[in-house]
């Protein structure tokens, strides 16, 4: 089957982005967790970012009902931690890999930098659900990001 959003795709690959990891605890307090590409800041002041999730993802519920999330931007050598939480494979998310900070979300422990953020607003936008969360706490270290280009994943440069 040809897939009618290849060269879409294919253009919108050409802009590299960080890879994260956006997770939350589902109504029976599990961790859902997913891969993410589309995160920004939106605000200093309110401290604001957001990303956006697919309608059709099997996180979709989890996060439509938790009024916290937290993302865990992803360093160069954790492309393996990207590929499980993209694909949902069976060795998913595990509670030793998380800590919890003030909302309540699930961060992974090993990460380049961490937004702890309880949700302010969600917005229909065609097929996704635009998430803004106001940014409670948050974290950074040194070192190279995991960085996505044209469906290939780049060990990022370290910053100076």
């Amino acid at each position: 089957m040809t897939d009618k959003y290849r060269p879409l795709k294919n253009a919108f690959g050409r802009f590299a982005t960080g890879i994260g990891v956006a997770a939350c605890r589902d109504g029976e307090g599990a961790i859902s967790a997913i891969t993410i590409n589309s995160f920004t800041s939106v605000s200093l002041e309110p401290p604001l970012v957001l990303w956006c999730l697919e309608n059709r993802a099997s996180t979709y519920s989890a996060f439509m009902g938790s009024q916290s999330y937290a993302v865990s931007i992803l360093r160069a050598d954790q492309q393996a931690a990207s590929q499980r939480f993209a694909h949902f494979l069976p060795n998913g998310p595990r509670e030793e890999e998380f800590e919890t900070w003030k909302s309540g979300a699930p961060i992974l422990k090993e990460r380049l930098a961490g937004f702890d953020c309880k949700v302010i607003a969600r917005h229909d936008a065609g097929d996704h659900v635009i998430l803004v969360g106001e940014v409670v706490k948050f974290d950074s270290v040194e070192g190279a990001p995991l960085i996505y280009f044209a469906s290939n994943y780049i060990q990022g440069i370290p910053a100076p």
